[in-house]
Order: C-alpha cells, then sequence, then structure tokens
C-alpha cells in the first residue's frame, strides 16, 4: 500500500500527467451523467418492464456496455457499440477491398480518411439502431411515454438525440485518448462495464449470506480466488508473446554504418483480441431471434441453443469461438505482408530463407500460437456460464470471464503502461515494486 500511495503522489508531481488524469476523470464523469439522463417525454418511473428485459441475453450484453444507459432510456443508450461495429466493418473491408487495402497504406492520410468514412457508417448504423430502440421502448413501455404525445411524433427527435449521444460519447472517447491517459473509447466501455460491478457484487454478498443453501462465507471466499486466477491467467493471455528474432544486414552511407542490429517480431498469443467471442455472440443470439415468441414448441435442440448454461450451447460457443480466432488471425495478419516488408527493410530470419520460407515459417509460428490462445479464449468465453452453476448471481458472474473481462484487463494494463511511461519520463518509480508493465504495443478493447 505504501509503494500504491507513493505511486499516487508522484503521478500528482508530474504536472502533465497530473492534467491528463483530471481530464480523463472528468470527461468518464459527464459520460457517466449523461448515462442517467432520460429522453425527453419518458417517465423513469415506468421502464421496470424495460429493466427487467435487458436481465438476461442479448440485451443485457449491451447493457452492460452502455454501463446501463440502455435499461434507464438515456440519451447515451446506444452508448458507443455503433462506433464499434463500423471499426469492425472497416476493419475487414480494409482485409477484402482493394480500394481500402491501398488506403491503409498511405499512412497517416489514409488512416484520416478511413476514421471520416468509419464516423458516416456509424452514422448510418445509428439511423438504423435508433428507431429500432424506441420501437423496443415502446412495446416494452408503452406508458413511459407523457401522455399527449404520439410515439410517431415522439421517434423522430427521439432518434435525432440518441444519434447525438453516441456521437458525443465518440468525442468524448477521442478527446480522452488526445488530452487523457489511455484509450478513450476503450476507457468508456471499461467505466461502462465496471459501474455495474458494485451493485453486482452487493447481490452476490446478499444472496450468499441471505440463502438458506447459500453456501456462506466459505463459498463467497472461493468465488473471489476463482475470480482472482481468472484474472491473472487474463493478463498471462494478454501480455503473452512470442518473439520471432530478425536480423537487419549492415549497410554504409557515408562514414556512417546503419543497421546491423538484431531486432524482434512480438506476435501475440490474444492477437484477435475480444472480436472472435463478439462474433460467436452474435451467431448463437440467431435462434433466439427465430423463435423467440415459439420457445415451447421449439425443438429440444433449439431450446438448448437457447440456454446459455447448456452443454449443446457452450459446445457450439466454444467451436465458433476458435474457428473465429483463427479467421480474425487470419485476416488482421497477413505473413506475406511481413515478409515482404521485412525483405524491403534488408532484414532477415536467422536460418530462414528471405521471401516466401520467412512467409511461411511465420505464418506457421502463428498457427501454432492461435490455437493454445483460441482454446483460452474459450475457456474465459464459457467462465460465466460455470459460475452460474455454482449459483452464482448472473450480474456478477458476468465478471468471471467472458467480453467483459478480457476488455476489463486489456484497459487496465494499457492505461497503467501509459502512466508508466509517463512517470519513467520524469524519472519516478513506475508501478511496480520490481520491473515494469511490458509495452507490446498496447491493448485496445476492439
Amino acid at each position: 500500500m505504501k509503494k500504491f500511495f507513493e505511486t499516487l503522489k508522484n503521478c500528482w508531481k508530474v504536472e502533465d500527467l497530473r492534467q491528463r488524469l483530471l481530464i480523463t476523470i472528468l470527461f468518464t464523469a459527464i459520460y457517466r451523467f449523461g448515462s442517467f439522463v432520460v429522453l425527453p417525454g419518458i417517465n423513469p418511473a415506468k421502464l421496470a418492464t424495460l429493466q427487467s428485459q435487458t436481465a438476461g441475453g442479448l440485451m443485457s450484453l449491451l447493457d452492460m456496455f452502455s454501463g446501463g444507459a440502455f435499461s434507464n432510456a438515456s440519451i447515451f443508450a446506444l452508448g458507443i457499440m455503433p462506433y464499434i461495429s463500423a471499426s469492425i466493418v472497416m476493419q475487414l473491408l480494409a482485409v477484402a477491398v482493394p480500394y481500402f487495402q491501398k488506403m491503409q497504406r498511405e499512412g497517416e492520410s489514409g488512416h484520416k480518411k478511413i476514421n471520416w468514412y468509419t464516423r458516416l457508417l456509424t452514422i448510418a448504423i445509428l439511423v438504423f439502431q435508433a428507431p429500432a430502440y424506441l420501437m423496443n421502448l415502446k412495446v416494452q413501455a408503452s406508458q413511459a411515454l407523457a401522455s399527449g404525445i404520439s410515439w410517431t411524433i415522439f421517434i423522430i427527435p427521439a432518434t435525432i438525440i440518441l444519434a447525438a449521444g453516441s456521437m458525443f460519447i465518440l468525442w468524448l472517447g477521442e478527446r480522452i485518448t488526445d488530452k487523457g491517459v489511455g484509450n478513450g473509447i476503450s476507457l468508456i466501455i471499461m467505466i461502462g462495464i465496471m459501474a455495474r460491478l458494485p451493485q453486482a457484487f452487493v447481490q452476490e454478498v446478499s444472496s450468499r449470506f441471505t440463502a438458506i443453501s447459500g453456501g456462506g462465507l466459505v463459498m463467497f471466499i472461493a468465488e473471489i480466488l476463482i475470480l482472482y486466477a481468472v484474472v491473472c491467467a487474463s493478463i498471462l493471455l494478454v501480455q503473452g508473446t512470442r518473439k520471432i528474432p530478425v536480423q537487419y544486414a549492415k549497410r554504409l552511407v557515408g562514414n556512417k554504418q546503419y543497421g546491423g542490429a538484431r531486432q524482434y517480431i512480438p506476435l501475440k498469443l490474444f492477437a484477435a483480441n475480444v472480436m472472435p467471442i463478439i462474433f460467436a455472440q452474435a451467431l448463437m443470439f440467431i435462434p433466439l431471434a427465430i423463435v423467440k415468441y415459439q420457445s415451447e414448441n421449439a425443438s429440444w435442440v433449439v431450446r438448448s441453443l437457447m440456454d446459455n448454461h447448456s452443454p449443446l450451447y457452450n459446445a457450439v460457443y466454444v467451436i465458433l469461438i476458435i474457428a473465429f480466432t483463427y479467421f480474425y488471425t487470419a485476416i488482421t495478419l497477413n505473413p506475406t505482408q511481413m515478409a515482404e516488408d521485412m525483405k524491403r527493410n534488408n532484414g532477415f530470419i536467422p536460418g530462414i530463407k528471405p521471401g516466401k520460407d520467412t512467409a511461411e515459417y511465420i505464418d506457421t509460428i502463428m498457427s501454432r500460437i492461435t490455437l493454445p490462445g483460441s482454446l483460452f479464449i474459450a475457456f474465459i468465453a464459457v467462465m460465466p456460464a460455470l459460475a452460474g452453476l455454482l449459483d452464482v448471481q448472473q450480474a456478477f458472474s458476468q465478471f468471471f470471464g467472458g467480453t467483459s473481462l478480457l476488455i476489463l484487463v486489456g484497459v487496465v494494463i494499457d492505461t497503467l503502461q501509459q502512466i508508466e511511461s509517463h512517470l519513467m519520463m520524469r524519472h519516478y518509480d513506475g508501478l511496480l515494486n520490481s520491473g515494469h508493465t511490458r509495452n507490446n504495443g498496447g491493448v485496445s478493447a476492439y
């Protein structure tokens, strides 16, 4: 604890870091305040049905990422997810469409164009998502709208407000990235997830100590120890890399010698981030969407696929995660392009011929590290379901694994690395007693 308080004291001493931390806290506080500002014309006291709808399934996932704004019918109800969806689409287009591939290789100017297209696509997604959210609100809480206001008239201004709220969150995230500490978009997602932790923790403690078969203090301590072990394993997964040595040839320019140094290509064990889990979850919600109103007459297979605690559901879920891990790794890391760039810069892997052999070698290494990475991601993804079998409350079980845990771990590590770099530049001690957080290129939520 002494080291922790000394680190906080050092953070306050560094003026630039102090300003960045204060700006980050201010902008995140604005985001949390907006999550409780209800849409004009909506009575928050009559949203009980909407809040019960977000207790499980896809709606609970959306509500978690929005920090509860979804169930509050807030002006930030759609959160940052439309921008995340647009970013994923643009990443796929940058791999499949030559026009965007060329744009991505243009450097800073190309990235600015891609960001502009991403914003346009975000607005297009919001145009469809906002009315869909309002129609669901009408079905779940039709009495919440103030008397004298028609839903037909209400949808148009409410759509504009929801779209503006999401774009404002995007602006806040970009300002945090520029003026604050950490990746702003990732921090906003993390804050939304963390906002539900205190309530989930209190509910879990209450259930363990009040229920007859709750297990009491012993079971609660066992839960905390398991959660601690899973978090430690997730940190190892996020930080794990396979370093490929690269030797650069020496060259003389005038009287100066360049190159000749050995460097490393860090291939991350967790290169796909949380994308495989997000893709798999999207597909697993299809049976629920198809037979939403016919669950009683559905077959055993369909009913099993609708239950996230069933063995069939989790088996299919694991297979999809492994498949999507390989798919997303393949489209984001191109061994051929890496080999060409290395050859262009007079670099080579010791013992491997440049060109095709180098690409095949990198591809082999990627395949070997992707398998254990995908298996561990799948294990983390099904941990909430395993926790549910131990009678852990659903809200608290979400922190045992899945997208929420991986995002929390990744964002915290990335933010700590940035704080550490600011401290080290001012010759202050870092955040750890021995060693420092390794910077493997940063970790983002998406």
